[in-house]
């Protein structure tokens, strides 16, 4: 069981590292809320790095209000954004927690210069806030965390050594992670467009970017949602507003 536990573990840090925005997969502590730190200009000049600041400036400030409107009492609103520069990185965008419990939104270079205008930047930046307002991360990781147990107990139940129990958490806890995951993009989507609209962009704009990067369908398990669906759940929010 303590090997069960650790690989349960395991597979809840991995979580925190999947993707978000690129075709593929996507995750809290509390802390004390603490003074709103906003983030610091990113030094460059060229048009890609020109656009992200001008982009942070406007939606941090409105990503964090809509944060502590609708947490509770002591989860981080501060958010801190990072853009990472490094050229062999994928084009990606994704929320994770630094180990105080701070919310962090990382854009890859190479993500940032894939969007067209400056709405959708602002569109996949109010999607990445949503995540941690919404407490997609806690409920990835738990998920995950069920899951990898439940399959490494099955396992032993069913008398495996440790290369079934292993294995039995691992497909355990991919399963638990995704589980809900089309749901929770699709309600980052629906978040985000209002956090987009409400900073003077237009969320339905952003979401063109969508038509741009592959579908990944309706498969099972799959961890995102048709870019289609993606797409008319950002055109419904809006016209709700």
């Amino acid at each position: 069981m303590t090997q069960l536990l650790k690989r349960a573990t395991t597979i809840l840090a991995l979580t925190a590292l999947t993707a978000c925005i690129e075709p593929g997969d996507t995750t809290s502590s509390t802390s004390a809320p603490s003074a709103t730190q906003p983030t610091a200009p990113v030094a460059g000049t060229s048009g890609s790095v020109q656009r992200f600041n001008r982009i942070v400036a406007r939606m941090e400030p409105i990503a964090e209000n809509a944060c502590r409107s609708r947490v509770r009492a002591g989860v981080n609103c501060d958010f801190k954004v990072v853009f990472d520069s490094n050229p062999r990185k994928p084009s990606n965008a994704y929320q994770s927690q630094d180990s105080t419990g701070r919310p962090v939104l990382t854009f890859t270079a190479a993500l940032v210069a894939e969007t067209k205008n400056d709405h959708e930047l602002a569109f996949i930046f109010g999607h990445e806030a949503a995540h941690h307002i919404r407490g997609h991360l806690t409920q990835t990781r738990q998920s995950a965390t069920i899951g990898a147990l439940a399959g490494g107990t099955l396992a032993v139940l069913l008398g495996g050594g440790q290369s079934a129990v292993d294995l039995g958490a691992d497909l355990g806890g991919t399963v638990g992670a995704r589980a809900y995951s089309k749901d929770h993009e699709l309600e980052a989507d629906a978040l985000g467009a209002r956090i987009t609209q409400n900073a003077g962009y237009d969320a339905i704009k952003g979401a063109a970017f969508f038509q741009r990067i592959p579908d990944p369908g309706d498969r099972f398990l799959g961890s995102h949602p048709p870019n289609g669906q993606r797409i008319e759940t950002v055109r419904r929010t809006v016209a709700s507003l």
